[in-house]
């Protein structure tokens, strides 16, 4: 069992920062090294969207296309993963998930199978 936990969300001014923060953790020993770790993002009544993913501690990187110069994701330990949002627009707003998954391949975009609990992110005019 992994368990994903969130935290970092609130509500920004268009053009401010936030960091978004995802620890990972097992009942048993897991090296989360060899795991992709992800995020995405939802709007009501849209699908979920694919945000940014990173492969081991330092392996490839990808981002949608909207968030490209603006969103970072860092791999902060083993089992931590960061989203750091700069200059952030009204249409960033949405409920961020993480997400994690055995890194078989390097297929960044997915599938992934394990989420957290999402965590909401609102930018104001």
């Amino acid at each position: 069992q992994v368990q994903l936990v969130e935290s970092g969300g609130g509500l920004v001014q268009a053009g401010g920062s936030l960091r978004l923060s995802c620890t990972a953790s097992a009942r048993t020993f897991t090296s989360f090294n060899s795991y992709k770790m992800a995020w995405f993002r939802q709007v009501p009544g849209k699908e979920r969207e694919f945000v940014a993913a990173i492969i081991w501690s330092d392996g490839p990187t990808d981002y949608t296309d909207s968030v490209k110069g603006r969103f970072t994701i860092i791999r902060a330990s083993g089992n931590t993963v960061l989203l750091q949002m700069n200059n952030l627009q009204p249409e960033d707003t949405a409920a961020y998930y993480c997400a994690a998954t055995f890194a078989s391949t390097q297929m960044l975009r997915g599938p992934y199978n394990y989420w957290g609990q999402g965590t909401q992110v609102t930018v104001s005019s």
